[in-house]
């Protein structure tokens, strides 16, 4: 079985190899791109970030027809694959007024961009209303009042979602995990705050309380969580209803959904979440006499994890006889610090050597001061020397978003690819870049 055979799982849908024994990706030579563009490198294969977002798409809409899927911004976004999603037809959900300005950049229709996020400043509300922001997905009881406020001065009525943390654990990594009573986000349903949100927002001037909203965590292997959220949260919608008068127009069960970041770690497929969301919600709908309500899905990771791959040039290598092998890259924590942060794992291929069996055990180390600048520990590759280019696939969501300039160092240019063709969507830093808003 070549590298490529066993990789094929977690690289984009266009890789493959061309005469020469490089990896390509969306008709594109890696290793040409690496010497046109730098490195480190990201990729984003548009073939399969498009592909991504029909299945959400029609997966879930084949399903249950009145479903909007939005696209979780957090994972990555810039003004590119914001006009990739908008001519998808996808929304946005947005966690800062920087990824609200993008997707107004990108002219997203406005009635499609959600607003989340646990602590909204009072001048990223007034930006998000002042666009005519379709939700505002309310996070605590502080927010509410601020809402109403803000809406009040602008004399309009502003639709609100609520977010509720229903109390479930998905054991998956403690950081990722958002779902539980104990969480910095949410209203706590076992505490008396939802209903007291309730109440509040549905007697406020300026609020339309539309529906309710739960985002359980990250990496979530099994549909098991999903459906107990809608229980929970749906018993709740019916006690609302009758205390409260609450009509639920819509309901969110987030995003979260697993994908493959290993070969033998394999993630269920996009139909296996939208039969059991969609046949839960059709249930207790029906049995505790509810409406049923628009559907919004907020897939982020889901749709741009596999599109992207890093890429890196070796650089040294340090043999440690009888211990370890160091093959270091000229990137590293700065671009991808999930390993340093979550303990994440990648696979990894030398994009030059694709056909070559000559393999060994090896750790893939960045540059940075820190010894826990690993990207991959004990990786199974082609021998490598210095020079060579090294692909990490599965790098298209969090890598970008999360990263910094530790050590001054550069953040790394941005490539789109489809049919042989390279488009630069982000420039590499320069030295100059780093100083430019420096007082002296």
């Amino acid at each position: 079985m070549s590298v490529l055979d066993k990789t094929a799982t977690l690289l984009p849908d266009t890789a493959h190899v061309n005469g020469s024994g490089h990896l390509t990706i969306g008709g594109c030579d890696v290793v040409k791109l690496a010497a046109e563009f730098g490195t480190p490198l990201y990729i984003f294969d548009e073939a399969t970030l498009r592909r991504t977002c029909a299945e959400f798409r029609d997966e879930f809409g084949q399903r249950y027809v009145d479903t909007l899927v939005i696209y979780a911004a957090k994972a990555f976004i810039n003004r590119a694959l914001a006009g990739i999603f908008k001519e998808e037809g996808l929304g946005m959900d947005v966690v800062s007024g920087g990824e609200l300005s993008i997707a107004k950049s990108a002219d997203l229709p406005m009635d499609k961009v959600y607003f989340h996020g646990n602590n909204k400043s009072r001048e990223e509300i007034e930006l998000a209303v002042g666009w005519g922001i379709g939700r505002i997905v309310v996070d605590n009881l502080y927010e509410l009042s601020l809402v109403n406020d803000v809406a009040g001065k602008h004399k309009i009525k502003q639709d609100i979602l609520l977010r509720l943390t229903p109390g479930i654990d998905v054991r998956t990594h403690q950081y990722i995990t958002t779902g539980i009573i104990d969480s910095k986000f949410g209203l706590p349903i076992a505490t008396g705050q939802a209903e007291e949100a309730v109440a509040i927002a549905m007697s406020a001037s300026n609020l339309t309380l539309t529906g309710l909203h739960v985002h359980l965590g990250s990496l979530i292997f099994s549909v098991e969580p999903y459906q107990k959220a809608i229980e929970i949260v749906f018993q709740f919608a019916a006690e609302m209803k009758k205390k409260h008068g609450l009509t639920l127009h819509e309901f969110s069960p987030g995003g979260g959904f697993a994908i493959q970041y290993m070969r033998d770690t394999p993630a269920p497929n996009v139909a296996y979440y939208a039969k059991g969301i969609v046949d839960s919600i059709y249930s207790k709908s029906k049995e505790l006499e509810l409406n049923l309500p628009r559907l919004i899905v907020e897939p982020g990771r889901a749709i741009v994890g596999r599109a992207g791959v890093a890429i890196y040039r070796a650089g040294s290598v340090k043999e440690i006889p009888g211990i370890r092998k160091y093959v270091a890259v000229d990137g590293g924590m700065a671009d991808n610090i999930r390993p340093a942060l979550y303990g994440s794992k990648y696979e990894a291929l030398v994009a030059n050597k694709v056909n070559k069996n000559d393999t060994e055990r090896v750790s893939i180390v960045g540059k940075f001061c820190e010894s826990g600048d690993i990207l991959v520990n004990d990786a199974h590759i082609t021998r490598v020397v210095p020079g060579d280019i090294i692909a990490i696939p599965v790098s298209g969501a969090y890598c970008l978003s999360l990263a910094s300039n530790y050590n001054a160092s550069l953040k790394p240019a941005i490539v789109l690819v489809n049919d042989g063709k390279a488009r630069l969507i982000r420039s590499r830093e320069s030295y100059e870049d780093l100083m430019q808003r420096d007082v002296v």
